[in-house]
């Protein structure tokens, strides 16, 4: 049953395949609400599609997945509706023009004009005003994001950011939507050994306070429920290494690891 906060998440045998082949498959996963999982593998082994598969916005099709009270692939836009993305390049990329308070501001109004109903957003401005200043303070505490800190304080723009700085803060806004499973990409990519585990630190304090957080890396930390995508030296039936969305059996092995990119991105624009 779920806590009140995170959603658990469980799947078997589950897989996607695409154009070129598989991109993963034979994911088995069991984890309760609040747990910190993280989606280990080398870059072009299905990380960033499974990621996105867990959070509603690619469609799976093979095998099974839970999130919460919601089935995959049957129930996409109900595991939208509780998960969150925080970094995942090319979906939810931080505009490097805008500032940290402009961020911040947008999202929160897209949350409270999609999430709330008309009598709220017919309340006085003061109090969406507060509502929303609310939130914002809430997430970025969650995100140990400082940005009085900042060089320019909430003026900062996102270009002038450290790699540490924008990851908080893709996380931070993330939630604000108060999402039950958070998403995050590329966790410890371009990080100093300090950062990395900062990072690591950031996200198990999000899991500990209730929300589920899936993560993907390149090496998981020893306390979190570690998912492989790496390609398995057995093969299975078919030939077909199992979460492996290199091989293409119509074109023969694909060496660009930025296709699988590509592909999980225009699935996630269009959901």
């Amino acid at each position: 049953m779920d806590g009140p906060h995170g959603a658990a998440v469980s799947a078997a045998d589950f897989g996607l395949k695409g154009p070129r082949g598989w991109a993963f498959r034979g994911i088995g996963i069991t984890a309760g609400p609040g747990a910190l999982i993280a989606v280990e593998g080398p870059s072009g082994s299905g990380r960033t599609c499974l990621l996105l598969a867990l959070t509603g916005r690619m469609r799976s099709t093979e095998g099974t997945a839970t999130v919460g009270r919601h089935r995959l692939p049957k129930q996409l836009a109900a595991v939208r509706r509780i998960s969150g993305l925080g970094p995942v390049p090319g979906v939810t990329d931080l505009d490097p023009a805008l500032t940290v308070a402009e961020h911040l501001r947008e999202r929160a109004f897209l949350e409270r004009r999609f999430e709330g109903s008309l009598r709220g957003l017919l309340r006085p401005r003061k109090d969406r005003a507060t509502e929303s200043r609310l939130r914002i303070d809430t997430a970025l505490r969650a995100a140990g994001l400082d940005v009085e800190a900042l060089p320019k304080g909430s003026r900062t723009a996102v270009r002038d950011l450290e790699r540490l700085e924008a990851l908080r803060l893709s996380v931070a806004l993330a939630l604000i939507a108060r999402p039950r499973l958070l998403g995050v990409d590329d966790t410890d990519l371009k990080l100093s050994d300090a950062e990395r585990e900062a990072a690591w630190d950031l996200l198990r304090s999000i899991a500990a306070n209730g929300t589920t957080v899936v993560a993907v890396c390149s090496e998981a930390p020893e306390d979190a429920v570690v998912v492989s995508t790496a390609p398995r030296a057995d093969a299975d039936a078919h030939g077909t290494a199992a979460a492996d969305d290199t091989a293409t059996p119509d074109d023969g092995p694909d060496t660009d690891d930025d296709k699988e990119t590509a592909d999980a991105v225009a699935e996630a624009r269009r959901a």
